[in-house]
């Protein structure tokens, strides 16, 4: 005995309910084609996730309940039973699944487990719901939960199954970072094996602001094994035989559960399905399926992927970088070309008295490798023109960080103008390691309207680069950006290495103080330089007005700069 189930992996377009409509009904006709018995959707894909201040706009809300009603129209005639996520509005706001089936509305789910931490705020916007919900079908029960339900210890999952629940459909849209992927499927692995009882795991994918959704939806069996595994960063459509009939094998041969003495207080509605045609079908074959990633490439394809909807989805075309010969520059231009195509990505150089004749050289060859458009803007007389208005009230003062940044604010002012006038965004650069400690220019190379690489440290950087090379088959980044020490080139000789530790060391203080968010002495007692660790934490503290004011950047670590940490400005805590 099983039960067929399609998996709709899909891409939401945040209140675009006409286009997250069509994914539905396409999936709709596709599931009763493969004569299956139920079709899950991502969390919330009717409005895109996460809505955010959206919710507290009522419009907003109806008109998720009117592409809903819409939705259970097209389902007339239709067999298969539609799992479909959408705001419900009733007492207060609930993020719910709708259970669907031939023009009726069967049912609901108010998500239990509300997630407040990291990127999450659920807490703000809806009211967590009090019943468990169990779908019994052809008196096969099968637990239905919402994300984060299924990540409690004693959430929902645990209370279905106790209650004799053979399958559990979970809708997610669960955020990417480096590692979330293996951790995830570990998790449902276990749970699946602790539960006696597979699940069906359907996670969105695409790219919102600074997440994204890997996709990669997971099926377990009984017995914890892996039976499908989504593609990771792609949207995708599948159909998978569950079979049910483990459960029981499984309880027999491993009896942990007849110990379970726990009384069960939590509200359970039924929802009572019938389905005439129910065994009737021959099996699918599938294959098993595991994709594995090196860390280099799952990274490259998440910023990748949230790059691409963050300029498709806010209506955007063409990208605007400026090329500096250096590493950062040429990731991102390379990023881009895969995201967008290398018609819909400008590169600007902006040499001035201070960059290197190879900085120059490198940034026309990449450009060319990457057969892309670009541009070639002197800076010098611009700047000495600069110097010049501003002699009078410098007269006496010696040269500083003043005049390198007046350099980075003209190329700034340079790339925003080109922007304004053809109407392409302009990619900031930065890394997550000159993020962190202020290596930067506000209003200079920090402008820009989307940072792609701003949560990938600089150590990383190289490593996704020397990936791409190889990955591409041959060198579109050229070697010698890859074996010049790394410089902002803002007066003569200058490296990185005079103001920053070495990236070895530094990218690795960071993750302790950023990311496991230890203490100075604790790092300092990990075996690293007393005064460095203290001018690296003074340097991130200091710097926090800058972050700021930066623009937002694809998710990748498990602590990117953001939503995920929020520290105060003000603030005279000090450990250094």
């Amino acid at each position: 005995m099983f039960i067929r189930t399609t998996v709709a992996q899909l891409n939401s377009t945040l209140g675009d309910f006409e286009r997250n409509m069509k994914k539905v009904i396409s999936a709709i006709e596709i599931a009763e084609n493969n004569n299956s018995e139920f079709l899950i959707f991502p969390e919330l894909f009717l409005t895109g996730y996460p809505p955010e201040d959206l919710i507290l706009r009522t419009s907003f809300l109806k008109k998720n309940i009117e592409y809903l009603e819409k939705i259970i129209d097209f389902s007339s005639g239709k067999n298969v039973v539609i799992l479909l996520g959408f705001i419900d509005i009733e007492d207060d706001a609930y993020n719910s699944l709708a259970i669907i089936r031939d023009g009726k509305l069967l049912g609901k789910y108010h998500k239990m487990h509300l997630p407040n931490y990291s990127v999450f705020d659920e807490n703000r916007y809806f009211k967590s719901g009090n019943e468990i919900a169990i779908i019994d079908y052809n008196n096969i029960k099968i637990g239905i939960n919402v994300c984060e339900d299924i990540w409690s210890p004693l959430g929902p999952m645990f209370y279905q199954a106790i209650n004799g629940a053979q399958l559990i459909l979970n809708a997610s849209a669960s955020p990417y970072f480096y590692g979330k992927r293996e951790l995830r499927k570990n998790y449902l692995s276990q749970k699946s094996y602790d539960h006696h009882c597979p699940i069906v795991y359907c996670n969105m994918v695409g790219g919102q602001d600074e997440i994204v959704f890997d996709g990669g939806s997971v099926v377990t069996s009984a017995d914890g094994k892996i039976m499908f595994e989504g593609k990771p960063f792609e949207e995708e459509i599948f159909t998978i035989d569950i079979p049910i009939e483990d459960n029981l094998r499984t309880n027999l041969h491993d009896p942990r559960r007849r110990y379970i003495n726990i009384v069960n207080d939590k509200q359970t509605n039924y929802i009572f399905v019938k389905n005439e045609n129910i065994n009737k079908l021959k099996p699918i074959k599938h294959i098993n399926t595991n994709y594995s990633l090196t860390k280099e490439e799952e990274i490259f394809r998440a910023i990748t992927l949230g790059l691409k909807d963050y300029i498709q989805k806010n209506g955007f075309k063409k990208v605007l970088i400026g090329l500096s010969g250096g590493m950062d520059s040429s990731l991102v231009a390379a990023i881009a070309v895969e995201a967008l195509g290398n018609k819909n990505v400008v590169g600007i150089l902006m040499p001035s008295m201070y960059s290197s004749s190879h900085s120059v050289e490198d940034a026309k060859k990449l450009a060319e490798n990457l057969e892309i458009e670009y541009h070639v803007i002197k800076i010098s007389d611009i700047y000495y023109s600069f110097k010049d208005s501003l002699k009078e009230i410098f007269k006496e003062t010696k040269e500083d960080i003043t005049e390198e940044n007046l350099q980075a604010r003209i190329r700034g002012t340079l790339l925003m103008a080109v922007s304004n006038k053809f109407g392409y965004i302009v990619l900031a650069t930065g890394n997550k390691s000159e993020i962190a400690t202020g290596y930067s220019t506000l209003y200079g190379d920090m402008v820009g309207g989307f940072s792609p690489i701003k949560d990938v440290y600089k150590t990383d950087v190289y490593k996704i680069a020397r990936w791409y090379n190889k990955f591409k088959g041959k060198e579109i980044i050229p070697e010698n950006v890859f074996i010049k020490p790394p410089s902002a080139e803002l007066r003569p000789d200058q490296k990185d290495q005079d103001t920053l530790p070495p990236y070895e060391i530094l990218d690795e203080i960071l993750k302790l103080y950023i990311e496991k968010e230890l203490s100075v002495d604790e790092i300092i007692k990990k075996g690293f330089d007393k005064d460095t660790v203290k001018y690296v934490a003074k340097l991130v503290d200091r710097n926090e007005y800058k972050r700021r004011q930066g623009v937002i950047g694809v998710k990748v670590s498990e602590r990117s700069f953001g939503k995920d940490r929020r520290m105060p400005i003000t603030n005279k805590y000090r450990e250094w």
